[in-house]
């Protein structure tokens, strides 16, 4: 029997597999839904609880970087809730204020606890976490996405480190792990963690007419999905 008869159903089926997988990248995405996310394996929960700095921020929704000296801590309230207490400022804030917010999550599958869904009214949709990856003593990688129905999605990622400074071959292994998430790295932003004090003394007064108020402004973490026109 001729070889051949066996190689071209072969090259066929490699063929066809090929233009299958092509039209699946080429496919749009919906940008209404969470992307398919792979937590971290074997994860450790106790491990990545305490304090964190936040080196780097994305946000689907911002072109600039509205926030400096982000910093979290992660504690546990039960088996299945994460809690994370974070403090901030805003960048163009003359008084540096430190401000504080909280996130609480729930772990929705005992054997995936790299996965957490929040568990708070006061956010829209369903806001998911995953934990890209971590080594626990040293790095962090966090994917947030907020999703509800028939409008955009809302994704936002941390890079975090135990100390105020990350290396940079570290950093560059973490973002290259976000664009399959469809972050877009040039939106990725440093996040400044120095001069972190309030600086509320001795000012002039006009900066505190101006200076807009703290209630009319999101936090990091909540994000009002806007209903499309």
């Amino acid at each position: 029997m001729n070889k051949y008869f066996f190689i071209f159903p072969v090259i066929l089926i490699i063929i066809v597999k090929d233009v299958f997988s092509q039209i699946r990248r080429n496919r749009p995405e919906d940008k209404t839904k969470c992307p398919r996310v792979r937590a971290i394996r074997n994860f450790d929960l106790q491990q990545l609880l305490g304090k964190w700095y936040v080196i780097e921020y994305y946000a689907s929704s911002e072109e600039a970087l509205s926030y400096r000296c982000m910093r979290a801590e992660f504690t546990m309230s039960s088996f299945e809730n994460v809690n994370m207490d974070f403090t901030y400022s805003f960048v163009d804030d003359p008084i540096n204020e430190l401000l504080m917010g909280n996130i609480s999550w729930i772990i929705p599958n005992p054997e995936e606890p790299a996965h957490w869904v929040h568990s708070e009214d006061t956010y829209e949709g369903v806001y998911n976490t995953y934990i890209l990856d971590s080594d626990y003593i040293s790095w962090g990688l966090l994917l947030h996405c907020a999703e509800k129905s028939k409008v955009p999605r809302y994704l936002s990622s941390f890079i975090m480190s135990r100390d105020p400074t990350l290396g940079k071959n570290v950093i560059s292994y973490l973002r290259e792990k976000l664009p399959r998430y469809d972050i877009d790295l040039s939106y990725m932003f440093d996040m400044q963690q120095t001069e972190c004090n309030s600086t509320s003394i001795d000012l002039p007064p006009s900066l505190f007419i101006n200076r807009p108020a703290v209630a009319t402004r999101r936090h990091p973490m909540k994000h009002i999905h806007q209903e499309e026109p």
